[in-house]
């Protein structure tokens, strides 16, 4: 019956939705790949086929090339004014914004996250459509004076030509929109890379930016479980000026190694390992919703996921016994159910990781005090949300990034542990702390290594601020008007013997 009911499912949201999409988009076209070659995409709360999208290869790849760089050059796109790249992308926003049910289920059936979130994700990721509209009017130049008679000083910010965009699974409509709303505001032209797992949101929103009006070749999709190759031709060819990373580090590093022959823009935003200090002084309750919020948002499998909790011995006890009850109420299940906070885990890969990570720490000798095992009556890919107390410094989930519903709890003595504690990884992208005492809070939030700081707050993220890491959490800046700057090359012109006599 359960299999019968997910079938409705499916094919409900394809009689519902022009947005599904089983081609990939090049040079304004829907296309398949030239093998002929498909692979599957499944919903992971059930393990069903939702669709079939093309199996692209280098060749399809050097062609979504060739046509981004041919509109870049065409009149038809560089002779666009930043009014007129704004209102292509205003008029996007708003269709996507029109549309949100629409991409939400089509989120959820191929990620698992529950559809309320998934809801949330198409609005947030739509704000950054909406803010680089506005940011497109807003690429200014200077006029800078000059210390020589005669001579004016000209700085003018031009695009850099086509920009790679190679997005992940767990935001498949937010890092998108983030990047390629950046990118196409500078005027840039873009090649879309979306993780084999969720390809069908990249194609549904690709499909409206086509009903936009956005001119062929300026946004081109490229569907593939090929990765590795594809991406290091976006890095060696000649023709792509930009690449844009969101994922793990080590895939991180070998993007930024390939891409140092063609000395290439390269703005990479890598894994993290998120510090949530809890003070003494802090609201213990505010506290406990913020890791709520920061942890469990896409059942744990978020960047800026609160990863090692830090608690002082002075409010440990009720902190870990609120949270524990809170995680206890968390209702598990198909992401479909409007009441569903936890979906599953998006493959058998990131549901090995996390469930190792857990048996490791029990072998240490760790206190798993909520959740530890698997929930195989809902599915293959469930895990329970999970609380560890007394986690050793040599467990995985202590070093390494969990991405799953698994909070690590650690004691500490005072201010100066903390700090050390939350700055001893080479990760630094979030951090995130709760205290009352406003000396201590300027104090903390200037020593945490990271390159964004909740303070009093689970959630960070916002279209208007910059979102990126220190370390090796990545280099560049993405939202904010910081974000256009990847995109963007500065030229210095020099206007010599002019005559004002």
């Amino acid at each position: 019956m359960f299999r019968r009911l997910s079938a409705l499912r499916v094919a409900r949201m394809r009689s519902l939705s022009s947005l599904v999409q089983t081609k990939a988009l090049v040079n304004g076209a829907w296309v398949d790949a030239s093998s002929r070659e498909t692979f599957a995409v499944s919903n992971p709360a059930n393990g069903q086929v939702i669709g079939n999208v093309p199996n692209m290869t280098v060749e399809d790849a050097q062609s979504a090339i060739k046509a981004a760089k041919q509109a870049y050059e065409s009149k038809e796109w560089r002779s666009l004014t930043a009014k007129d790249r704004s209102n292509l992308l205003k008029k996007w926003h708003k269709l996507i914004e029109e549309h949100t049910q629409e991409i939400a289920e089509i989120m959820t059936a191929e990620s698992g996250k529950p559809i309320n979130e998934a809801k949330g994700e198409v609005i947030y990721g739509n704000a950054f459509i909406e803010w680089f509209a506005e940011e497109a009017r807003r690429i200014y130049g200077e006029i800078v004076p000059s210390s020589t008679p005669n001579r004016e000083i000209i700085v003018m910010k031009q695009p850099i030509g086509v920009a790679a965009l190679i997005t992940p699974w767990n935001f498949p409509l937010a890092m998108i929109t983030r990047k390629a709303g950046a990118a196409l505001a500078a005027g840039c032209t873009v090649i879309v890379k979306p993780s084999e797992d969720t390809p069908l949101t990249a194609l549904a929103v690709a499909k409206l930016a086509e009903e936009a009006g956005m001119p062929k070749g300026v946004i081109n999709v490229i569907t593939t479980n090929k990765a590795a190759p594809i991406g290091q031709l976006f890095c060696k060819s000649p023709d792509v000026r930009g690449i844009s990373f969101t994922g793990s580090t080590q895939v991180g590093k070998l993007l930024f190694r390939d891409s140092a022959d063609g000395i290439k823009r390269v703005c990479l935003e890598l894994g993290g390992n998120a510090p949530f200090i809890v003070f003494d002084s802090a609201n213990v309750d505010k506290a406990v919703d913020g890791a709520m919020a920061s942890k469990f948002r896409n059942c744990g499998q978020t960047c800026v996921s609160a990863n090692r909790f830090f608690v002082q011995e002075g409010v440990y006890d009720k902190f870990v016994s609120q949270l524990k009850q809170r995680v206890e109420a968390l209702k598990i299940g198909d992401g479909n159910s409007c009441d569903v906070q936890i979906g599953p885990l998006i493959n058998k890969m990131q549901f090995d990781k996390v469930s190792g990570f857990v048996e490791d720490a029990r072998t240490k000798a760790a206190n798993i005090i909520v959740g530890g095992k698997a929930l195989p009556e809902l599915g293959p890919l469930f895990y329970a949300p999970t609380i560890v107390t007394d986690v050793p410094p040599t467990s995985q989930i202590y070093t390494e990034e969990v991405f799953g519903p698994v909070v690590s709890i650690i004691k500490f003595k005072d201010e100066q542990e903390a700090v050390q504690k939350a700055n001893d990884t080479q990760r630094g992208l979030a951090g995130y702390f709760y205290s009352e005492n406003l000396q201590q809070v300027f104090r903390v939030a200037k020593r945490l290594e990271v390159g964004m700081v909740g303070v009093n707050e689970g959630i960070i993220s916002a279209p208007e601020a910059p979102f990126g890491g220190v370390k090796e959490s990545g280099v560049g800046r993405e939202g904010s008007h910081h974000g256009i700057d990847d995109y963007v090359d500065i030229k210095y012109i020099c206007m010599g013997n002019l005559k004002y006599d």
